[in-house]
């Protein structure tokens, strides 16, 4: 549907906590394209950290698994990563339509252990703009249209006070592929 109760610039207000908590560092440095791995050290460690951080904040449940390997998944194994470890041309394609052409660090035989390093803040407010979108235009509960936020963070209904449900991460990537699939036949 496409919620418009929690803004981008919420949700990147919301990143920059969750980042300054887990890594410790200086808000300035904390840009929307801005690299975690990168710019700012971050481990795969502090990536559970920060998305278990975006989750309480948020009410959501962000992807546990990365678009490559949900491309494996559902469209056979080597599709994305080869023998080598290594991206494949369909996987590049995908890579850059999910971040955007401007990234051109994305290429075929790319380690697929550098593709972390391309995750920036842009593209994780992306990811949670993404699941906070999939709200249900009415409450399941009481069949309003009533989404409201008091404290601009958690959506609930207006009219019953049920919390907000959203699709979660890894359904959203996997819908996604499935579109991407029908509309590019890349697999």
């Amino acid at each position: 549907m496409g919620q418009h109760i929690i803004t981008e610039e919420k949700v990147f207000g919301e990143l920059k906590k969750a980042i300054i908590e887990t890594l410790r560092t200086d808000e300035g440095k904390i840009r929307p394209e801005t690299s975690l791995i990168k710019d700012l050290g971050a481990e795969s460690l502090d990536f559970l950290d920060i998305n278990y951080r975006l989750e309480q904040a948020f009410g959501i449940k962000m992807g546990r698994h990365f678009v490559l390997e949900h491309i494996e998944e559902m469209f056979g194994e080597g599709t994305a990563i080869d023998e080598n470890g290594q991206l494949t041309d369909k996987a590049v394609e995908v890579l850059k339509i999910r971040f955007g052409d401007n990234n051109t660090d994305f290429r075929p035989g790319m380690d697929m252990d550098e593709v972390p390093a391309q995750i920036t803040a842009q593209s994780m407010v992306r990811g949670v703009m993404d699941i906070l979108d999939s709200l249900l235009e009415k409450c399941p509960k009481c069949g309003n249209s009533a989404w409201q936020s008091e404290d601009s963070v958690r959506i609930k209904c207006g009219s019953c006070g049920e919390a907000a449900a959203f699709s979660n991460g890894d359904d959203l990537i996997k819908e996604w592929l499935t579109k991407i699939q029908a509309e590019k036949k890349l697999f």
